[in-house]
């Protein structure tokens, strides 16, 4: 039974192990094999292949680890009572520490697995186009575009300054909330004010 539980415990840690590799792998190089990833994960091919048959099941799941973090921080982050624009701040410092992580998958997203990651990011899509439009509602953020799009347009700023030289730090979750904040239509002073924490 010990034994049982201690190859589950290894089956797990190898799992995850392989993912975390695949992240960091594909960020750098969204064409990175099967191979690449086992290699780099201290692990035979087969063995990637026994935990992910095919590249997109890869994929899929790696999708699925990044949906349920951000949709469990943009839960929150609505419930609270603070104002949109406030809870904007509080995503993109709360995101921030895995965008750079997880900005392969937009990448992905426009290639061959764009059908299966788009479906799998709509959860968080609907709570990012919730949250623009109670700011649009409050007069907080513009209203030429849709909430919809406006949302995807400020959150994919965050992922394209997560996947520059400012991905580290700082400067660069400043950055990426400035930024995001200009394009939901905040002030530039409002904006940079919310990012230091003066509300």
């Amino acid at each position: 039974m010990v034994a049982k539980s201690s190859r589950a415990r290894s089956m797990i840690e190898t799992r995850e192990r392989i993912l975390d590799v695949a992240l960091d792998l594909l960020g750098d190089n969204p064409d990175a094999g099967m191979g690449e990833i086992a290699s780099t994960a201290g692990v035979v091919r087969r063995t990637v292949y026994d935990h992910f048959p095919s590249r997109l099941d890869l994929v899929r799941t790696l999708t699925e680890r990044a949906v349920a973090e951000m949709t469990a921080v943009l839960t929150e982050v609505n419930a609270s009572d603070a104002e949109a624009d406030a809870a904007w701040v509080e995503f993109i410092a709360r995101l921030w520490p895995v965008a750079h992580r997880y900005r392969v998958l937009l990448a992905l997203r426009r290639g061959e697995y764009g059908e299966t990651i788009h479906g799998l990011l709509g959860p968080v899509d609907e709570l990012l186009a919730d949250l623009v439009k109670r700011g649009q509602d409050d007069e907080l953020f513009a209203r030429h575009l849709s909430a919809a799009l406006l949302s995807q347009l400020a959150y994919g700023v965050v992922f394209a300054i997560a996947d520059s030289d400012l991905a580290n730090g700082t400067p660069g979750a400043r950055a990426a909330t400035i930024t995001s904040l200009l394009m939901l239509g905040v002030p530039e002073t409002h904006a940079i004010a919310l990012a230091d924490g003066r509300p």
